[in-house]
Order: C-alpha cells, then structure tokens, then sequence
C-alpha cells in the first residue's frame, strides 16, 4: 500500500496515528536542526518533520529531495508547532519516521504554485506539470461535476445515454470538416461529426423518444478563447415535443446544474428576447444582461444637422455609460484608438459628456447645439455625470462594433462580476441568411431546422423573412447552447435544400438516408445541444475554455505537446493512396 491517506486528509482527530502518504515534493525548508518538506498530491498539501537529532540520515536525505520528487514516507501524525490556517491540514505534520524516493525530478520548467512563473505556451508544453497546479485542477474537478450532475438530471427524466459514429459522412454545409481517409476505400474519406445532427434525428424516427449524449465534436474553424478544434457537448434530442417542452426541460437542467455545483438559485422562468430584439437593443444575439447600456438609436436627432458622418450613416447608435462624464480626454482618445482596431473596425467615435451643471460638452460641438445634445441625452436617459458614446454607419456593422464598445465599456467599469449569472433565452432566429459571396442561403443553424409554422406562407416568396423554431441559451455573453425544433416531413426537408441550392442529387446523395427515414414515420422531435466546455468555463468565471480542458489545441490547432498535427511518413501515404501537393 503505497498511502493510507492522502495529502489532503489529516486533521487533529489524527493525532498520534501512524499513516503512509505518498506524492509530490512542493518544496523543503531547511533550518538547520529541522527540514521541513510540503507533500502535495491532488487532495492538499501535508507538512513533513525531520529531526536532525532524532534521525540525522534521515534528515540528510530529506536535505537532498528537490521539488517535483516523488515520495513515500511512514510516520506519526503530530501536533503542528506554527500552525498555518490558510490550508486544511495545516494543524498537523508529520514526524517521519521512513523515506522512499520512488522517482526524483529534473527542476521543472516552471513552478507548480498557484501562481506560477510559466507563460501559456510553456505550459501548454508542459501540460503533464501545468494539471500538476491546484487552479487547474480544481477546473477539470468542475467539469466533472458539471457531467456528473447532467447525467444524473438527463437520467431521472427519462433520457438515454447512446453513442453515435465518430466516422461518418462528410457534409459540406456549416464548417469545415475534418476528413479521415479510409485504406479499405482509397480515395474516399470519412468525416469527423461536427454533431450527431442527423444520428440523434434517427434515433428518434428509431422510437427512443428520449437521447442524449456527452460527445466529443469537431470543427474545423478559425479559433479564439472560446473555441477549440475540438470540443465537447451535452447533445440531446427529444421526440413528440413542442419548443416549450424542450425549454422547460433543459432550463431544468441548468437550473439543476447550478444550484447543486455554484449554490446559485434562479428565481422564476428565465427571460426571453427575439433575435430581432436582442439585436435592436444589444447587437448581438447572446447579449451580456448583467448590464444596462443598451443601444439607443438617434437617427432622428443626430441626423440632419449637417454633420455629413451621421447623416450619410444608415443608422447612428448611442450607448449611456452611467458616471463616466469624469473621463478625461486621455482616456477618451483610448477609446476613440479602441473602437478604430481592425478587430473591431469603426471609423470613429463620437463622445458627449453630460456636465454636472446641466451643459453638454461634445467631440462634435461645432455641429451641435447645446439644445441639440440634449435631446440625445433625454432619448438615452442620460443624466448629469454620465458619458454617451455614439458609433455610425451601416446598420449590421455598426450594431457588431457598439457589441464590441458596450463589453469593453461593461469590462472597464467593472460591471461583468464572474460570479453573477445572468441566463436569457435567445428565440425567433431567421431561418436563412443571404450571403453574398455563393449568392445564396445558408442555414442560419443547420438544414435541419423547421420553419415557424405561422411564417411558411412566406418560404416561397420571401424565405429572408421565415423565422426558425429555433432557440439559443446565452449567459453572461456566451452562447451556452442552442437547439430547435427539427424537420420531420420529407418534403418540407426536400424544399428547405431546394432554397439552401442543393441539387436534388446533391440532397440525396448527402442526406438521402435521412429523407428516406421520414417517410417510415417519423415522429415530430427537436433538442439542444449546450457546449460542455463553455458551460463550464462561465461556472468557473473565465472567458477561456483552455483551462478546463485537460489537453487543449493552442490558436494555431496545435497540440504543442505531443507536437500534433505532423506529418505522415511516405510509407503511411502510399497506403492511403495519398500524395501530398
């Protein structure tokens, strides 16, 4: 037996036992007649005692041990001299009485501390040693939590846990897939699943009324903090539902989720806006609500007065930062700097600070009346003391960049706590967007999504205008999840590929064992999916996934570590039939 307890278990009811631990050497302090030595494993650190006069080879090859060592050690549990509240174990030590070294280290790279030397990329080298850190796995223990409690709340309402195909077909539409080539069928590939879109609709035609799964996904896509090559969902699918049903049970789920883990408790139903109205009031479709400055439209008192960036602008777009009139110009040109990044792209700001003594002091005065200002202030509810800021120009771009502006703002004032959860229900998405590059549709979410039933009149005529059953859960400015509720007539899946511009070939050849599952009586069915590792990164309070992740991709989609991807050698190519341009 290598332990008896762990690093993190004694207390003084221990007192006088004999024990065996076994872990890490955090660090050694010698005093002379004393060594003392942290041993750290996963559960806590334990304070080790060697005496000089009581047992000097023992001491001496205490003296010797180098963090990162890796020990076992016999001994009686003891009263702790100087006493350290700040952890657990820290009223006891132990007087060690046998020393194992099972493994010495090489000094690591950097200090495995809570707060630690090592930047992200060195750490992501050496992630073995970086999960060695209390925060970090104190973040991979959430996120088991988080998949414990889910599939207790999914199991006691009825779902079923089934896998679906990680090898499958590949589908151009959405992102871009990862393709795996087959040597029993050179020169074709399968695809890694994006989702288990189509497998979990199939389930449900197959009569389990009641799936889901805690899958590992893949997108080949551009990365940022809250996106990985791959990552993991909470897929469900659920069969003769409406879309209440569906959100009734999932905004269970999370309710469940975040009073068993956070002890957070939501009172009544959680809010929901249209995309049409999160996007009037917030430009963006997972709006952070745990802050006001919403968007204020003052075409009509800013455009006309001869100020040709407004009155040329499609729409002009005001935000109130409460008590921010005391910026001084200093921190009103980082603004201005902000806003024009290409990240975010704006030509300008414009800025009109609302004086304590009822005047008006404006980047734009020579264009403004002191009378002028004032009614932007009173159609934005700006008081004395506050600042408004106002961006202009095409309505969508306009809308993202005052997005990006309002969070900057939220982030700067201090207003977006970590620790203050703020869900809203997303609803009403369009069912299709134009882009103008193919000169076509596309999906909004997926092919698969159906049509508000009172917008079908229009799928014909004017399909820009079809509303989806579609549905997304944002929190605190992330999208949490998402879901609708699905086709499940042959015919109408045929006219939605019909308006995506799929030939009928192309449908059939991509989606036709789907098609040909509706006509073998496919009940009607829709679901969500929410992102596991966003889901429990926003618990966590951190806009990254990485750190809750145990082995992630950086943002180039490497692996670091293992130096993954790499190449193949010519040996492996030949037999996949590949040949490497």
């Amino acid at each position: 037996m290598y332990r008896s307890q762990t690093c993190g278990q004694l207390r003084t009811v221990n007192i006088g036992e004999k024990v065996t631990l076994a872990g890490w050497v955090q660090k050694s302090r010698d005093l002379g007649g004393m060594t003392f030595v942290d041993l750290r494993d996963r559960y806590g650190i334990t304070q080790l005692a060697f005496n000089m006069e009581e047992n000097k080879d023992l001491c001496e090859k205490a003296r010797k041990l180098g963090r990162e060592f890796v020990i076992q050690i016999e001994g009686e549990v003891i009263e702790r001299a100087s006493k350290n509240m700040n952890i657990p174990t820290g009223e006891v030590e132990i007087k060690v009485s046998k020393l194992d070294i099972l493994n010495a280290s090489k000094t690591p790279p950097f200090t495995i501390e809570d707060e630690t030397d090592g930047g992200e990329d060195l750490r992501m080298q050496y992630r073995y040693l970086d999960l060695r850190r209390k925060p970090v796995q104190n973040k991979l223990m959430l996120r088991n939590k988080v998949a414990l409690e889910t599939r207790k709340y999914l199991d006691d309402v009825g779902f079923l846990d089934v896998e679906t195909p990680v090898l499958i077909k590949s589908t151009p539409e959405g992102a871009r897939d990862f393709v795996v080539p087959s040597r029993m069928n050179e020169g074709q590939f399968y695809a890694l699943p994006q989702s288990p879109q189509t497998f979990k609709q199939l389930l449900m035609v197959s009569g389990f009324d009641r799936y889901y799964q805690i899958v590992k996904c893949f997108r080949d896509e551009d990365l940022r903090a809250d996106r990985q090559p791959e990552f993991t969902q909470i897929d469900c699918e659920m069969a003769f539902v409406e879309q209440e049903d569906v959100l009734n049970t999932f905004e269970g789920l999370i309710k469940h989720l975040f009073k068993a883990i956070r002890g957070v408790e939501f009172e009544g139903d959680f809010p929901r806006l249209s995309y049409a109205e999160a996007m009037e009031r917030f430009g963006s479709d997972k709006p952070d609500m745990r802050f006001g400055m919403e968007f204020v439209n003052l075409n009509d008192v800013a455009q006309g007065k001869g100020f040709n960036v407004f009155d040329a602008a499609e729409v002009v777009l005001g935000i109130n930062a409460e008590k921010c009139a005391v910026y001084t110009r200093k921190q009103l040109d980082a603004l201005i700097d902000w806003v024009k990044r290409p990240q975010i792209g704006a030509k300008g700001l414009v800025y009109v600070k609302c004086n304590e003594d009822g005047t008006f002091k404006s980047s734009v005065d020579k264009f403004y009346s002191q009378e002028d200002l004032k009614k932007w202030a009173d159609k934005a509810n700006a008081k004395p003391g506050d600042l408004l800021l106002v961006l202009s120009g095409g309505l969508n771009a306009t809308r993202k960049q005052m997005n990006e502006l309002r969070l900057h703002m939220g982030n700067e004032l201090g207003l977006r706590n970590p620790n203050v959860f703020k869900p809203l229900w997303v609803m009403d998405f369009p069912l299709l967007e134009w882009d103008e590059d193919s000169e076509r549709y596309h999906a909004m979410h997926h092919p698969f999504t159906s049509p508000k039933p009172e917008d079908m009149h229009l799928i014909d005529t004017e399909p820009g205008k079809v509303r989806a059953n579609a549905y997304d859960l944002a929190m605190n400015g992330v999208e949490l999840g998402g879901g609708s509720i699905r086709i499940h007539d042959r015919d109408l899946q045929s006219r939605m590929f019909d308006l995506l511009g799929f030939s009928k070939e192309e449908a059939e050849a991509q989606f036709g064992f789907l098609m040909s599952a509706f006509e073998y009586g496919a009940p009607p069915h829709g679901g969500l999916a929410f992102g596991l590792d966003r889901l429990v990164a926003t618990m966590g309070g951190s806009e990254s996934i990485r750190d809750y992740i145990a082995f992630p991709k950086n943002n180039s989609g490497r692996d670091v570590m293992i130096d993954a991807p790499s190449p193949l050698d010519q040996e492996q190519l030949n037999e996949l039939g590949i040949s490497i341009d």
